[in-house]
């Protein structure tokens, strides 16, 4: 089991150290909102809903776990689409993994077929499953041949790019510092509106 520091907060970074659908939760959360919030997520969800599991977010009453995602606090800064969209992951790994997430890791076959298992995922895309595949090599004990690769450049050994290289909080405003010049950077180079 690993000991992570994603959410820069003991309980909750001992919920997702010890729940692997809470990790892969906080990836979901981790978009348009703070890298640690998003982490800090499935803690609060399980202060609010009780132990999660796959089974039972999928047959929970839609508006009951908008309303847990809706807090206060707030689990992310879009609770409804972020209910349903959590919603719809654990339903998909229900159907296709019998409401058991580690088996999108633990059973592909190699690097390639962890990362194609993640962006098939609802509402997941290359740049999300890439994050994660390096967030389980190298925090995880990913043992898949070709994590690495699979991973792209978020796999690079020392990097600071994503969650998957924060292991406290120096690391974290690393990371944080890299998507924010990645930002800067791509706000040279959009044309000029006009």
């Amino acid at each position: 089991m690993p000991t992570l520091t994603l959410a820069q907060d003991p309980d909750a970074d001992a919920v997702l150290s010890a729940n692997p659908l809470a990790l892969l939760i906080g990836m979901q959360l981790d978009q348009q909102f703070p890298m640690e919030r998003a982490f800090a997520g499935p803690a609060l969800l399980t202060e609010r809903i009780g132990e999660i599991t796959a089974q039972k977010i999928a047959d929970y009453d839609h508006d009951a776990l908008v309303a847990a995602f809706t807090g206060p606090p707030a689990l992310h800064r879009y609770p409804k689409s972020m209910a349903e969209r959590v919603q719809a992951v654990c339903r998909a790994i229900v159907e296709d993994y019998d409401g058991d997430v580690t088996r999108i890791w633990t059973e592909a076959a190699d690097g390639d077929d962890v990362f194609r298992r993640l962006n098939a995922l609802p509402g997941w895309g290359k740049m999300k499953a890439q994050i994660f595949t390096a967030l389980l090599g190298k925090q995880c004990g990913l043992e898949a041949d070709g994590w690495r690769d699979a991973a792209g450049s978020y796999g690079d050994e020392g990097s600071r790019r994503s969650i998957a290289d924060v292991v406290d909080p120096t690391t974290l405003a690393e990371v944080r510092d890299f998507k924010q010049a990645q930002k800067r950077a791509a706000k040279e180079k959009a044309p000029a509106k006009g």
